[in-house]
């Protein structure tokens, strides 16, 4: 097919509908710099149609606090895997919002190798937040990832609000939204699930706001696991209510390894659950080891005030 010139109308920058296998990262990563490099707002609009994307990395800091980037159609990543561990990224960005659009991480190669407990990659992130601050995901889908669907790390003032998540009950480490080493990250009104966690918040996990999920199937919301090891970040101020559990494993988790850690859970409050067919409505594990071989048995992770 011809390859149309990316379009630049004063704050609007276009890419062009494919609907074969053109890879289209660098359009997306030219469009991405045009507008990171914008004085004034600037937005990405990939229209309608499917676009094969590899890998990308989008990356500031940009001259503008207020970029958008408005996905119509759908971003495929390749289905054979690679040792990469994310698939398109946003990184060192303050002011931006995600829109619409479906990933599919194609993970199902990735999943296949790991159930057959053979040598694998860990898996590619799909969507990932990192060094970031002032984010707004808003209604976005992905499906099939290869590891987690939407991952937040070390970023502050994340919003992620109708985020719809899917994978195969028995994909592994497809975590719907794992948060880590981030403050301030609201999490609403999604549906999401998955083959393990719904949502997983990690060491480094501050002012946490989840509301109005529907969660399975999968493992449920969970913090954790932590201790894993000696010096790690606790997690705190974290509020998980009004969730739907369907047919999922566990309800609210907290998992933690039983070795030595300075490692915490504090001001945790979780309210207004319905769990139907959970197999684990409210669970408390101090010794998570997923191994189930040589497993420590020393928990030493400290939980206060929860609710």
């Amino acid at each position: 097919m011809n390859r149309l010139p990316l379009l630049l109308i004063t704050s609007l920058i276009l890419i062009a509908a494919a609907g074969d296998s053109t890879d289209w990262t660098g359009e997306l990563v030219s469009a991405w710099t045009a507008a990171c490099d914008s004085d004034s707002p600037a937005t990405v609009i990939v229209p309608a149609g499917t676009f094969f994307v590899s890998s990308a990395v989008l990356m500031g800091p940009c001259r503008s606090s207020n970029i958008a980037v408005h996905i119509g159609g759908t971003i495929v990543a390749p289905a054979s895997y690679t040792s990469q561990n994310r698939w398109i990224a946003f990184k060192n960005v303050s002011g931006l919002t995600v829109a619409g659009g479906l990933f599919d991480g194609q993970g199902q190669a990735v999943w296949n190798c790991k159930n057959a407990q053979n040598e694998c990659p860990l898996g590619a992130t799909s969507l990932s937040i990192e060094n970031s601050n002032n984010v707004w995901l808003k209604g976005v889908s992905s499906v099939n990832s290869e590891m987690f669907h939407i991952l937040i790390h070390r970023s502050r003032d994340v919003l992620v609000t109708g985020a719809l998540i899917s994978a195969a009950s028995d994909s592994p480490n497809t975590d719907g939204i794992h948060i880590e080493e981030s403050a301030g990250v609201t999490v609403r009104d999604g549906v999401i699930g998955t083959g393990d966690d719904c949502i997983s918040i990690g060491p480094g996990a501050a002012d946490v706001w989840i509301e109005n999920i529907k969660c399975g199937p999968g493992h449920g919301i969970s913090i954790g696991s932590l201790g894993s090891e000696t010096m790690q970040n606790g997690v705190r101020n974290v509020t998980v209510m009004n969730i739907e559990f369907n047919g999922t494993e566990n309800g609210f988790r907290i998992k933690t390894w039983a070795k030595p850690s300075d490692g915490f859970v504090e001001q945790v409050l979780f309210r207004n659950a319905t769990m139907n067919a959970v197999k684990n409505p409210i669970i408390i594990d101090q010794h998570y080891c997923p191994r189930t071989t040589d497993c420590p048995t020393e928990a030493c992770l400290h939980l206060y005030n929860g609710r």
